[in-house]
């Protein structure tokens, strides 16, 4: 998969964002602005399709899909009040929140997959970027 430079730049500094950035709620920030550059880039997201048998043999659908949970997350914390999100997505709310006011636990689950999470991001990262060695 060919990327444009521009493309190609931003999702490096994106990922070197996530990279670089201490445990905390900007960590999950970072994650969620990684996840916002390839949804907003059709090249980007069709590369991490279920069709592609390498993306399905290494589970990439799925591990994507949990860095889409924070993306949601966030959008969902700062999002209408009041508005009915399901049980998914308000768990997921609630545990975000409680790490944006540093109520930080390993009995919220985000905050206990935090590398977790770090090493899926480098797996997308590895997946969109084929020339990356870590």
């Amino acid at each position: 998969m060919k990327l444009s430079g521009k493309v190609k730049n931003d999702l490096d500094k994106k990922f070197q964002t996530v990279i670089k950035t201490p445990a905390s709620f900007d960590f999950f920030v970072a994650i969620h602005d990684f996840v916002e550059h390839i949804e907003l880039n059709s090249s980007l997201a069709s590369g991490l399709s279920s069709r592609a048998k390498p993306n399905r043999e290494q589970n990439i659908p799925s591990k994507y899909n949990h860095l889409k949970q924070i993306y949601q997350g966030l959008e969902d914390v700062n999002g209408q009040p009041g508005v009915d999100l399901g049980h998914t997505r308000y768990m997921v709310r609630v545990e975000l929140d409680r790490i944006k006011n540093k109520d930080v636990s390993e009995s919220n689950s985000f905050w206990k997959k935090r590398e977790l999470f770090r090493k899926l991001t480098e797996e997308i990262y590895e997946r969109l970027s084929p020339d990356y060695v870590a």
